[in-house]
């Protein structure tokens, strides 16, 4: 089975233990992305935005070919612990209907010779709250951030790869002058 796992942030400049070939393709399927994830350590992450606009994210090809092994692989660099844990890895397998934020991925993956697919389902979280914060709130909070904790939420907009170009990001950029810089290799 040949599996491909999406990405569209960290997951590209970073993988660390992620059983990919190393190689990121530019041509994914389209995706609502969006910076809309307060996460514990302060930065604004990209995740699937059910409200955000399409954007071609990248796609690698897992080394496992089982896809339990793909999900836990991913699930595990993720840093996900809950016991739910597998309602925020998505998978979608040949022979499976479409998932409602990513309709056009069965035809995307056979065109690419896949048989599944893993990506990482996490959604919008700001103060606490399963809620997706206006862009005005994202900068808003980004402006109050010091220390380490800017150093990292700043890394991390910077670092998201070039063409996941969202609204958000695009106001990120224009305020905060965080624009894009090259980090790690992305090898497409």
């Amino acid at each position: 089975m040949t599996i491909a796992c999406l990405g569209w942030g960290s997951l590209i400049w970073d993988p660390r233990s992620l059983p990919i070939q190393r190689r990121w393709f530019d041509d994914g399927p389209f995706v609502p992305v969006e910076f809309t994830r307060q996460s514990s350590d302060g930065r604004v992450t990209l995740v699937i935005e059910p409200t955000a606009a399409l954007v071609r994210v990248l796609w690698a090809v897992m080394l496992s070919t089982e896809l339990q092994a793909a999900r836990e692989a991913l699930r595990a660099r993720e840093g996900i612990t809950s016991n739910n844990w597998m309602s925020r890895i998505g998978s979608w397998q040949r022979g499976e209907a479409a998932p409602q934020l990513i309709p056009t991925l069965p035809d995307w993956a056979q065109a690419h010779g896949l048989d599944a697919v893993v990506w990482t389902a996490l959604g919008p979280r700001f103060n606490g709250q399963e809620t997706s914060p206006t862009v005005d709130q994202v900068i808003q909070y980004l402006r109050t951030l010091t220390g380490s904790v800017r150093d990292n939420a700043e890394r991390y907009v910077r670092c998201a790869p070039r063409q996941i170009d969202t609204e958000y990001r695009r106001r990120i950029e224009a305020e905060l002058g965080w624009s894009y810089r090259e980090c790690g290799s992305i090898a497409v």
